[in-house]
Order: C-alpha cells, then structure tokens, then sequence
C-alpha cells in the first residue's frame, strides 16, 4: 500500500555507516516519560488535586509497563529469544537498569505522597487517616460498613497441606495474615484480597462537607476486623503486599477458528500470567516475605519495599473530588466555527464539508458536536445509505455505537471495523462486536496478523442522481469520554481524492483488496513507512538544492530505527528537524556530527498529548500529514494505520502555528539532550513562567470562535 503521487521517488538508501550508539533504549526511554509525568506531581506550582492525579496515573503507568513491556522482555529472555537491543544493551542488562530506575521512581513516587502530598491534603480538608486516628462514633459506621458492605465478599485462604498456595490476581492488594491456634500453638499463613470493586480509600461517615474529607484506607478497615474471619483464632500479623503479572496478548490469528472465541480464551489466560513485580508494605515480616518469594517464583530484584499504602492507583477517586480551588481553572470547550449554529438553528455537517474541509482540535474544540454529530447526522438522514468506521477503543456507553445501532436499524447499510485486540480494551471491545452484530451492523475485525489502529469514518449519502462522500479522519478514538482529555486532530473532508481513498481501504479492512493505492493516504503496514521515507528524502534533496527545508514530526512515540536514521541523515544534510514527542523517543538529538540539527521536546500537561502530525517544508509547496501512526514497528509493519494529507491552506498555517508554539524557547517543556537525559524548563531567567502550550492553544482557539474566515 503505497501513495500514487510518491511513488517516482525512491526510498533512501539510509546506509549503515552511522554510530553503533545513536540510538537510546526504548524501555528505559519510557520510565524517562513516567518521570516526567511525576514532575508534574511534584510540581508545587500545580494545583494540588491535579498533583493526587498525576500520582495515581503514574502508578497506574507503570503498572501497565510491567504488565506488558518488563513481562514480554523477562518471557523473551525465558524462551531465548532475547536479543541485543538497538541501545547495545544485552536483554538482562536492560532489564537491570529497568529494576534500578523503578526502584528510584516507585521510592520517589511513595515519598512525594507520604511527605508532600498527603500534608498539603491536610491542610485543605483532605485527609487519609489510619484507624487509630478515628473517633469512636467513626470507628462504629465503620464497624456497620464492613458488616454490610465488606465482609460478605471477603474469601480467607488458607495455606497447609490440604490447601496449596492460593493464586494471587494481578494488581490485587491482599493482606499476608498469620494467625495461631491457641489449642496447640501451631500458626498459620492465609491470604485476604482486598475487594477491588470496592473503593481504595472509603470516605468515612458523617464527612460529607465540600471542604472537609477524609478517607481511611480499605484494607485498615479490614485488618481491624480481620479476627471474624478466623474465629477462634489469634490473628498475630498483617501485611499489604501486590502482584503484578504478565497480562499481554498472545493470540494465533492463523490458528484461531474465530477470533473473538480465540480471544476470549486468552483474556482466560491472561489472569494467569507469571509475577513480574511485588510490592510489599516496607514494614512486612522477613519471614511471611521469603515465604511469598518462594511461592510466586520471584527474584529479589522484582521485589519492591514502600511505605503503606500501596496501590497508589486508588488516588484517582480522590482526584476527582469536587474541589473547583484545587483543580486546573475550566477552560470552555467549543464548537468549531464552521460547524456553530446559525440563528439557533443546528449546521448541517454535511453541508458544511461541502463548503470547505473542517478541522478540528479536541478537546479544546467539541468531540460531540463535531465527530458525534457527524455520526447521529448520518444515521438520521434518509440520504445516507451507508456508514462505514473503525472503532478501535470506545467508551461502555458511546452514542457513536448507538449511533450505528439506529443507522443499521434504519436500514442503511453499516459497516464496523471493530479492533478487538485493543490493549485492555479486549472484553469491552468484544461486548460492543455483539451488540453491533445483533442490531444487524456488518462487523469485521480487520485484516489477520495486522491490528487496525487507523481512525476513520466515510459516510455514502444520495445527492441527486450521485452518491456523495463524506469523511473523517482523525487521530484519536471515538471515544467521548477520553476526547475530553485527550489532544489530537480530525479532518471532516468531502474531497474526492479522500472519500474514493477511504472505499479502497474499508474494502480492504472487510474484504480482499490487497493491491489498492491511495492518492491522499499514507496507508500502513507498507505506505506510511515508505512514504514518510520519501518524504523525508525530499527535504534532503530540497536542501541540496539551496531551498529552505525543514522536517516537523509530532508523534507518542519514536523509537523505529529506519525513521530515526533517515532524520539522522536529513540533519547531517543540513535539515533542520524538529521532533515534539510525548512518550518514548530512541533519538539522540544534538550530537555533532550525527544529530545537530535535530531538536526534541515533549509536553505534558492537563491533556494528553495524543495527536501524530508529519510537516515537511516540500521547497515551498509544504505536506502536513496528520494521522494514527506513532513512529514504532508494530505501527509501521504490524498495523493498519492512515495519514490524510492537510491541503487548505488555513489548516496547514494552523498546524504550522502550533509546532511553533511547541517548539519555542519561550514555550514550557521538556528538552532532550544528548546524552539521553530530559530537563524540564518551565521559568525564564528572571523566573518568569513560560508560555503553557495547552492554555495558549484554548485561548487562541476561544478567540476565533466567531470568526469563519
């Protein structure tokens, strides 16, 4: 899958001659991210709820980094499939430094809340108190709570002889208990899960008070009351501890019959995936720890000691806590311009995208009356008579897949390109295919051995004696929830070059098309590598031929070697290359010789950065990509992913704007230096705070709310 209008132009030959170490370690890359994400936490500058929520998504972060990333490197090392990475880090050697960096990070993350945050909570109202902190009246509603609500669904297991060592979930806390009988002295070791439907940190009765909350953990309740669990008798020690297993996807599409059974199999398997991690309270019993090493098959190494409590990922509830002084000032979501009613009266999308192609910027610009409304438009009008679109993450109650429903019930033909294999979103993903497929909606799971990741929706409508086609697409989910927080773009398009690109695609997804061309896309697993190559070949020729060049790459992720070496080589011709990048980057910029003309920074902050944007200065007739894929393997070869060119020349101005923004000195960021390491820089010299990107953006876009010029 190629682009028709790039395919004169041949791939570089990026040669082999660059240094062995330009490239950095991709794992290690990411813990530097999650580190970023806690200097955010430990900003004091930051409002105090957003700093409880930065803590609870880094430890939710890293969970999924050991569930996925550390847990497929420790089976690749099992298996002896492990091989040197592109960093020249042998696999155990990188996975040393892995247990060195987040022994410091998760020590670093503990202390903040113990010494930092849980203070600064205090003195606004906000307490996690231990039960000897309690008053009797509390410890009573307490008593009542664990009677009703807690003791019920809580399961005791006991470890002797006739009962083996219980399993222990992933991610669940649990409490190491040893009781003794007092008949005859001998004691025991059970283990109690936690209830994790139940919340982290209860709200203590009687607190309701907007500013006066407190909070005692969910496993103090329980230890306090843990003798009814064992009657008759004594409880001697508790102890929080928590595992963290290996939870990737091995699915063999080839040999799966059907992949949703297939799936759901291993969703089974999943649950019993070898231990990679435990955390243990730091004041646990030598003993009832050798004995947990021993049993789960642990090293030392992977063994994590932190102050109580453990399980941080329960400070989202706090987070949310309704306290409008402690959280980031609103900003105001609007409507695009161009799609704003007129005297009262709701825009008709489709005879907006007639007029012009439509882009859009969540979340500062509104996902449910741009990307929703295009949808239940679709599915109201009579002239629609077909929908077609990728759903690859979706929120349990999403009006797009109701949306569908009614379009399919309808009568119009309706096609969903449903990406079960969505990292963590496999059951939900699954619940929603049936339903789809029970309304009567054609639903596909894309091409086998491929992931779709690609965002897209075509819309065929009757105008006359025509069919007409209306497009989006975009570079986040359809999703509602997560648009409210996540940054990415969307191209509402009726260009003809577009709509016939996005048929040749869907009846790839849903049928067998496998040698279509595009003229507008770059289409993965092939299109978007090769042509990203060409495009960035272009600029080097450009520069040689004295025009003014330059490459602009906005992505999650840079870690694919033959994308880095082609910058590499683009700067050694002179190119400047800028690179704005939220998570993993392997580059090494500022090298001489190798990378000194390549600038990388990285932005977080309120939204997450999630939108891939490619500009290449073209000698002066420029090419703005925006899409789904991030710059890794498994988006460039293993995954369907699309870019749409940008062609109006007021969407190309804007993009421009905002890499100029993200890329300013005067900008806050983080930069990355040469030898691998990020420096935050948010102050001027004289102290002043630099231009926060995400603020800037809202109030350029409220500025031009009325404006359709």
């Amino acid at each position: 899958m190629s682009s028709e209008e790039t395919m004169a132009i041949a791939v570089p030959d990026l040669g082999t001659e660059l240094r062995a170490d330009r490239f950095l370690d991709r794992e290690l890359s990411w813990l530097a991210f999650n580190q970023r994400v806690l200097e955010l936490a430990e900003d004091p500058n930051l409002h105090l709820l957003e700093r409880v929520n930065f803590l609870a998504i880094f430890a939710s972060n890293l969970d999924e980094f050991f569930m996925v990333r550390v847990a497929g490197l420790k089976r690749r090392i099992a298996t002896g499939l492990a091989v040197t990475s592109s960093s020249g880090l042998s696999p155990q050697d990188v996975l040393s430094e892995i247990s060195r960096e987040a022994h410091l990070l998760q020590s670093r993350h503990a202390s903040l809340f113990i010494d930092t945050i849980k203070p600064a909570m205090r003195e606004k109202g906000i307490r996690i108190v231990r039960w000897a902190a309690l008053d009797e009246a509390e410890k009573s509603s307490l008593h009542d709570y664990f009677q009703n609500q807690i003791f019920p669904v809580l399961t005791p297991l006991a470890v002797d002889p006739a009962h083996p060592f219980p399993y222990i979930s992933g991610l669940s806390l649990n409490l190491a208990v040893v009781v003794r009988n007092p008949d005859n002295g001998k004691e025991h070791f059970a283990r109690v899960k936690v209830p994790p439907l139940l919340p982290r940190f209860v709200r203590i009765p009687g607190n309701t008070g907007v500013t006066d909350a407190r909070f005692v953990p969910l496993e103090d309740i329980i230890g306090e009351f843990m003798g009814l669990l064992f009657p008759g008798m004594d409880v001697l020690q508790q102890h929080t501890f928590r595992v963290t297993r290996n939870e990737d996807l091995e699915v063999d599409e080839d040999e799966g019959e059907n992949l949703l059974v297939a799936l759901e199999k291993e969703l089974l398997r999943r649950r019993f995936g070898p231990p990679v991690r435990l955390e243990v309270a730091n004041d646990i019993n030598p003993q009832v720890l050798e004995l947990l090493i021993r049993e789960l098959d642990i090293s030392d190494e992977d063994v994590y000691h932190l102050p109580s409590p453990l399980d941080l990922t329960g400070l989202f509830e706090i987070a949310s806590l309704k306290r409008a002084d402690l959280h980031y000032p609103p900003h105001p979501v609007i409507t695009n311009r161009f799609l704003q009613p007129v005297e009262d009266k709701d825009v008709s999308i489709f005879a907006a995208m007639r007029q012009r192609d439509i882009l859009v910027h969540h979340p500062y610009e509104s996902f449910s009356t741009s990307v929703q409304a295009f949808v239940e438009q679709a599915a109201a009008d009579p002239k629609v008579l077909a929908i077609k679109q990728t759903l690859y993450r979706t929120s349990g109650d999403s009006p797009i897949v109701d949306a569908l429903i009614d379009a399919a019930e309808a009568g119009k033909q309706v096609l969903a390109l449903v990406e079960i294999k969505a990292r963590f979103d496999e059951q939900n993903n699954i619940a929603w295919a049936r339903k789809l497929e029970q309304a009567g909606v054609h639903v596909v799971y894309g091409i086998v051995g491929l992931k779709t990741h690609c965002k897209l929706a075509l819309v065929i409508r009757q105008e006359g004696n025509q069919l007409k086609r209306y497009c989006h697409v975009g570079t986040g989910n359809y999703n509602p929830k997560t648009a409210r927080f996540y940054e990415d773009y969307g191209l509402f398009t009726s260009r003809d070059s577009v709509g016939e690109d996005l048929t040749k695609l869907f009846n790839q997804l849903s049928g067998y098309a496998p040698d279509s061309q595009f003229k507008s896309l770059l289409v993965s697993p092939n299109g978007v590598r090769q042509g990203l190559l060409e495009r960035i070949q272009r600029e080097i020729d450009f520069k040689a031929a004295g025009h003014d060049a330059r490459i602009r790459v906005k992505v999650n992720s840079l870690v694919d070697e033959e994308i880095i070496d082609a910058l590499y080589k683009a700067s050694n011709a002179g190119v400047k290359v800028e690179v704005l990048v939220r998570g993993m980057c392997a580059l090494r910029p500022g090298v001489p010789g190798l990378s000194e003309n390549i600038t990388v920074r990285s932005v977080l902050g309120r939204y997450l950065e999630h939108s891939r944007i490619f500009g290449f200065n073209g000698g002066g007739d420029p090419a703005l990509f925006i899409g789904s894929a991030d710059m890794m393997h498994r988006n460039l070869d293993r995954r369907v992913e699309a870019l749409v060119r940008i062609s109006q020349p007021d969407h190309i101005k804007e993009l421009n704007g905002f890499f100029d923004l993200a890329m300013d000195d005067n900008s806050a960021s983080w930069h990355l230096g040469a030898d691998g390491k990020w420096s935050r820089h948010q102050y001027t010299l004289e102290g002043t705070p630099l231009t926060d990107v995400q603020d800037h953006i809202m109030a350029d876009v409220y500025s031009k709310r009325k404006s359709r010029v």
